[in-house]
């Protein structure tokens, strides 16, 4: 059996069962209960050009856009002043009049007394330096904390390129062991393909909320490495969560015939789909709080990488472990081994069963019909998604 028949084939349906007569319950409802019937295993076609869509469109970004790189990575001179009562584009202009080049940028950094201005330029000589300082001096009249004028209250400092390098290296360092590490993890806790689908995952987090990041054209400084370093274990715990109840679920199902491994996979699925909504909302709540108290009311623009990347990487960390990792999980083990065996056999025997339940209902007596006795549900009908697997209960006799 292909690839392609098995997921046309696993799509989790129930045909033996008229859904106009079933109880509809609300989406709220139906996300609490575990058992709604979301059928994200037999979508996952869908979830996958969706996927690859989006990855798409974000290594595009960061290959045509690419990044705009702070002055860490890059290298240059650094000027701050008390911002007073002088504006940025005053400042700018300053700049440019003075040097007659423009600044790489000119942002406000703090709020009400502490308030300052910061210039980030290309690397500047001592009198390119000495030069720009008189300018600013004479023009806005900086204060020092005695609230003096003073020429001193305007700092400066040089940033070379190599530590921004220095940062990136050990960041890459830190990032080939995590990942080494937590393959060793899932492969030893739960088992080598669901390794593979978390670090596939992970791929396509970090991906996205990279290109995310080429797209706003927020700078890359060592806060933004750092919070994608932290999107990294958000990512990978909600995945072992929902892999953790994969397993559970699934766990001993090669010796049963009523259910697929795609079916139970899905049960998870729906199982902790409600848990990730709600830790993907408290954890995005304070990084909000983040963005809007420090950095629009507070102005305080250093924080707002860490928080961008902070924001990006736990919803898509959520979307990849219900809509990437676990259908690419199901993928896996449905193209060979003993869940491909498994899968065949019980599909094969649902398709003899249905075959058998309408030559017998061609056979029935018409007066079955005609009286109104309702026909059992045929035996060949896969369970709802969602839906917890039911068997027939033994009368105890006396």
């Amino acid at each position: 059996m292909s690839d392609s028949s098995t997921e046309q084939s696993t799509t989790i349906t129930d045909s033996g069962v008229d859904q106009s007569k079933q109880p509809h319950h609300s989406l709220l409802s139906r996300l609490y209960t575990g058992t709604g019937g979301f059928d994200v295993i037999g979508r996952r076609r869908f979830y996958y050009i969706l996927t690859a869509v989006i990855v798409l469109v974000s290594l595009a970004s960061i290959a045509f856009r690419g990044f705009t790189f702070g002055i860490e990575f890059e290298g240059g001179s650094q000027i701050q002043l008390p911002a007073g009562n002088a504006t940025v584009q005053q400042v700018e202009d300053l700049y440019s009049q003075t040097l007659g080049q423009e600044a790489v940028s000119v942002q406000t950094v703090g709020a009400g007394s502490s308030k300052t201005i910061q210039i980030r330029s290309e690397a500047l000589d001592t009198d390119q330096v000495n030069k720009l300082q008189d300018s600013l001096y004479t023009k806005f009249q900086p204060k020092d904390t005695n609230g003096n004028p003073s020429r001193n209250a305007i700092s400066t400092s040089d940033v070379s390129e190599t530590w921004g390098g220095e940062i990136t290296r050990k960041a890459l360092i830190a990032l080939a062991v995590f990942l080494v590490l937590v393959t060793i993890y899932i492969a030893i806790r739960f088992e080598r393909d669901m390794a593979i689908a978390a670090l596939a995952a992970l791929f396509f987090d970090m991906s996205v909320t990279a290109g995310i990041y080429s797209l706003v054209g927020f700078e890359v400084t060592p806060a933004t490495v750092i919070g994608a370093l932290t999107i990294l274990g958000f990512s990978l715990y909600d995945s072992v969560v929902v892999f953790d109840k994969v397993d559970e679920n699934t766990r001993g199902v090669t010796h049963l015939n009523k259910r697929t491994y795609a079916e139970q996979a899905n049960l998870a699925v729906n199982q902790t789909l409600m848990r990730s909504i709600n830790t993907t909302l408290i954890g995005i709540l304070p990084v909000i709080g983040l963005m809007v108290i420090a950095v629009w009311l507070l102005g305080v623009g250093t924080l707002k990488d860490l928080a961008l990347v902070q924001l990006v990487g736990q919803i898509v960390g959520a979307f990849s472990s219900i809509f990437f990792a676990t259908p690419l999980l199901v993928s896996i083990k449905e193209r060979w081994g003993p869940v491909a065996a498994h899968t065949k056999k019980v599909l094969g025997k649902r398709q003899t069963a249905a075959a058998g339940g309408v030559v017998a209902a061609a056979a029935a007596p018409s007066y079955a019909v005609a009286s109104g006795t309702p026909r059992s549900r045929s035996t060949a009908s896969a369970p709802q998604p969602g839906a917890r697997p039911t068997g027939k209960r033994n009368k105890r006799r006396h």
